[in-house]
């Protein structure tokens, strides 16, 4: 699939990456920003815009609020998941309080992911 993106939500990236969530910035300064598969913040995949994107191992990353939670959240969800999985990209949803109840389970757990995604010769 052609990895093209909505140029009118550039502008809503970089908005984001400015005002990230408590959560979002916990795991990107404490955690992704160093990470050895090269995180990108708030990045535009076609008309979606993923919290966290590894190019290296073709990763998505999510942090949900309760407002995922919702009926409507879950569908939602599902139809962006089912788009970027056609652009041959795997998602990750992480609970917003999980990173605060579990912080080193959830980096442990991005870690035995990532182990599966990019090769070990690299």
């Amino acid at each position: 699939m052609d990895r093209k993106y909505n140029k009118s939500i550039i502008s809503t990236a970089k908005m984001l990456r400015k005002t990230m969530t408590k959560e979002e910035k916990h795991l990107w300064y404490d955690y992704l920003r160093r990470h050895p598969a090269r995180f990108t913040r708030q990045k535009v995949l076609g008309k979606y815009i993923a919290d966290f994107y590894s190019a290296r191992a073709q990763l998505v990353i999510e942090l949900d609020g309760s407002g995922h939670a919702t009926e409507a959240g879950l569908k939602h969800d599902a139809i962006r998941t089912a788009f970027l999985e056609e652009m041959g990209l795997s998602v990750i949803r992480i609970p917003n309080g999980l990173i605060w109840r579990d912080f080193r389970g959830v980096c442990d757990y991005l870690d035995d992911v990532l182990r599966q995604f990019i090769p070990q010769d690299e």
